[in-house]
């Protein structure tokens, strides 16, 4: 008898979630939502309003923002009660959803049809990553954990940082979980947190990079591709 040809293993395509196919960052728009909602106060906003605006008038870098919103977040965040989290996190996901970018939305839908495994890989907390991929279709996600105390509140610590913080090994972590081959693997991501990753895989996608990451696509050869209106090239 003739030998059965054994399937292909599933390919994988791993992306990241903020400025990559959100328009925006979830973590800027839960902590907005948080404040709305007075769970947050005023003065977390106020301890970022510089830097937010520093960015706006092309000042200071993104970066400096971000960080001082996760700082504010993770200050504020201290014995809120995850289910109000995730409440209010549901709800800004709902508005937001349809906040993305159309490369990066066509391709998750391409390559589902494709029957890749969908695998989302994001600094912000894991919680709200997994509304935002799973309304996608996203096989699995990997977000920022912060641990929460048996009363169900949020300690402002967190867990795994060193996992979280290294995005090549995640997909490595995932390959041998879901037993996927790293050959013929898709990478995209915006900022220089995504280079380890676009490093291992098969095509590295840089969307819409930061400086940092350019220079480093331009090193290395890598896709550059940019969205800016109705306006899609590549670099």
């Amino acid at each position: 008898m003739p030998k059965k040809k054994t399937p292909p293993r599933q390919k994988v395509a791993a992306f990241d979630i903020d400025g990559t196919i959100f328009r925006s960052s979830l973590l800027i728009e839960v902590t907005e939502a948080l404040i709305q909602t007075g769970l947050f106060p005023e003065a977390a906003r106020k301890s970022y309003a510089k830097a937010y605006e520093s960015w706006l008038n092309r000042q200071g870098s993104y970066d400096n923002y971000i960080r001082a919103v996760i700082r504010a977040f993770e200050k504020h965040i201290k014995a809120v009660k995850q289910s109000d989290f995730e409440r209010i996190g549901k709800k800004a996901i709902a508005f937001q959803r349809h906040r993305v970018y159309r490369y990066t939305r066509d391709l998750v839908k391409d390559l589902k049809r494709k029957n890749y495994f969908l695998l989302a890989i994001s600094h912000s907390p894991l919680e709200l990553v997994e509304l935002f991929a799973g309304n996608l279709g996203f096989d699995k996600v990997y977000g920022r954990i912060y641990e929460v105390d048996g009363r169900g509140r949020f300690t402002g610590q967190t867990l795994h940082a060193d996992l979280i913080a290294d995005k090549a090994k995640i997909l490595r972590r995932a390959l041998a979980k879901e037993n996927l081959p790293l050959q013929g693997s898709i990478g995209v991501g915006d900022s220089e947190g995504d280079i380890s990753l676009l490093k291992i895989v098969s095509r590295p996608i840089c969307f819409n990079p930061n400086s940092k990451l350019y220079r480093a696509a331009k090193r290395h050869g890598w896709e550059i591709v940019v969205e800016r209106k109705d306006v899609i090239y590549k670099i």
